[in-house]
Parts: structure tokens; C-alpha cells; sequence
């Protein structure tokens, strides 16, 4: 079925410690992918986007990898691998 996901609008300005996002999904994720974290796709991914759970009373916020294309989409919900793992943005928790 997948994991239900919101792109977060206007987080580009944020940044952490490992050199971009995707280093801070691979670093605390443990794990690697040559795909896009959306279920259909199958671009490399190319950012660690910052996401929220769709529909869910968790609202914090969360990196996954994507492609460009769908780090763009936003306002729509997102259906993304179940394997993805979902590392948390909070800096604090992570890399800060």
C-alpha cells in the first residue's frame, strides 16, 4: 500500500551538519537506494526532502529521498515505498 506522505513547502533554506540532506537520510537511515521514494518512479534520487505523515497526528517532520520532480510536488499527498525509511529532520535528535 505504501506510505502516505506531504512534501513540507519552503524548507530549502534549512540545512544540517552531514553536507545536504540526502547524506542526513543515508547517514541515520542506514540504508541506500538507487530510486526515487515514490512507489511509481524510477529517477535516481537526487534530495533528501523534508515530508510530514499524510492524514496523521505525527507532525513532525521527516526526510526521504527523491527525485527533483517529485520534491516539487506539493499540496498533494505522496504514496512512497514501503521501505522507506523515514529519518527525522530534527537536528537536535540527529546531526545537531
Amino acid at each position: 500500500m505504501g506510505i502516505k506522505v506531504i512534501n513540507v513547502n519552503g524548507t530549502s533554506d534549512k540545512n544540517c551538519k552531514c553536507g545536504s540532506w540526502l547524506d542526513h537520510w543515508k547517514k541515520y537511515g542506514r540504508q541506500t537506494t538507487s530510486y526515487c521514494s515514490e512507489v511509481q518512479c524510477t529517477k535516481g534520487p537526487e534530495v533528501g526532502a523534508h515530508v510530514q505523515k499524510d492524514s496523521s497526528t505525527d507532525t513532525s517532520w521527516y526526510i526521504v529521498p527523491l527525485c527533483t520532480s517529485h520534491n516539487r510536488e506539493t499540496g498533494r499527498s505522496l504514496t512512497l515505498i514501503e521501505s522507506v525509511i523515514l529519518v527525522s529532520a530534527n537536528v537536535s535528535r540527529t546531526c545537531g
